[in-house]
């Protein structure tokens, strides 16, 4: 089954990304992977309490990822799969789309704001001629309504 690889992340886009990888999927018959990536600067100043940091961001991310997976599997039929990694964005996203040959597409959400689509979506379209899999791009001040039109 072919798998939307899309990043889980607390920026506004991530929501139209989400909307966009599980429309496709249900449209397509395909799968949802949700990919999490925990940076590493959140455990170099409080090394003594790394695993109580990396223990709360792990709850967070699943209550984060329970939010949409419930609106994927009421409203869309797709049950997404959660990965979570630690490490450098790009390179994480990378190593799981080696790791994962079922990945068939990496969706990201840009932003719309004057700062730019964010530094996701910048640093992905930098190696995408490299990647073995086509990226999607998702506006993030997209219609609800203009997404499920052209999913």
């Amino acid at each position: 089954m072919r798998k939307f690889l899309v990043v889980l992340d607390d920026s506004r886009e991530c929501l139209n990304a989400m909307r966009y990888a599980a429309l496709r999927a249900a449209h397509t018959g395909g799968g949802v992977q949700i990919l999490s990536i925990i940076p590493p600067e959140e455990f170099q100043h409080w090394m003594g309490v790394a695993d109580l940091i990396r223990a709360e961001a792990r709850e967070r991310i699943e209550a984060h990822f329970e939010v949409f997976a419930k609106w994927m599997r009421d409203r869309q039929g797709v049950n997404p799969e959660l990965v979570v990694r630690e490490g450098d964005a790009v390179a994480e996203i990378l190593a799981q789309v080696s790791a994962d040959p079922e990945i068939g597409v990496l969706v990201l959400g840009a932003g719309s704001d004057k700062h730019g689509p964010g530094p996701l979506v910048s640093a992905m379209s930098r190696s995408s001629g490299s990647l073995p899999i086509p990226v999607t791009i998702v506006p993030g001040d997209m219609s609800k309504e203009r997404l499920e039109r052209i999913t």
